[in-house]
């Protein structure tokens, strides 16, 4: 889902004649955390089933992840639409530290709006970082409960947490985006070149 508020907030942000220039301006504390973090997640969801050991720490380890990605955020409150998007995370990781590790999805939700093949998986078991809510789970609402589908173009289960992500990566992009914008040109340019 933050890709999709990533990818609109750049098509928005072209629309309002914003430019990429914004990005040699950007300062972010501890820059380099944040790669990082999504490499390792891209780790454990690559390799969790073919490792024991890495399959019963992995929910641990997407709870150290989320830890440090909320302080990337916190030192980094200062940039626009930063507080939005620690308060989506914080969100997510509530449902997932009290979850052991594990985002609870709605398996009503996936019914309505995932591949049939997705939601017998979260029946039988985990999922990446994700399981089925059941009568045990901690905070439910904090969970994937919310579908998606059509018109929208990609079918999927958000949480709140995932929502205010994005209106946060949203905010943020547009701010960068617009500090440069394209000079929209006058009638007056086009005289003065004839």
């Amino acid at each position: 889902m933050v890709f999709d508020g990533i990818l609109l907030s750049l098509i928005v942000g072209f629309l309002r004649r914003g430019t990429l220039k914004g990005l040699a301006d950007l300062n972010l504390k501890f820059g380099w955390i944040f790669p990082i973090l999504l490499g390792i997640q891209i780790l454990i969801f690559t390799l969790q089933r073919r490792f024991e050991l890495l399959e019963q720490i992995s929910g641990f380890l997407f709870i150290l992840i989320y830890v440090i990605g909320l302080f990337f955020l916190w030192v980094n409150r200062a940039n626009k639409g930063f507080i939005l998007l620690f308060v989506g995370v914080f969100f997510n990781f509530i449902a997932i530290a009290l979850n052991d590790g594990r985002m609870p999805v709605s398996y009503e939700a996936a019914a309505i709006a995932l591949d049939p093949y997705y939601t017998e998986i979260l029946k039988s078991g985990l999922y990446a970082k994700h399981a089925m809510i059941t009568e045990s789970t901690n905070f439910s609402f904090l969970g994937d409960v919310i579908p998606i589908t059509s018109p929208y173009p990609k079918s999927q289960v958000i949480s709140i947490g995932d929502i205010i992500m994005n209106i946060g990566i949203f905010i943020f992009i547009q701010h960068l985006m617009l500090l440069h914008k394209r000079v929209k040109p006058s009638v007056a340019s086009f005289k003065g070149g004839e």
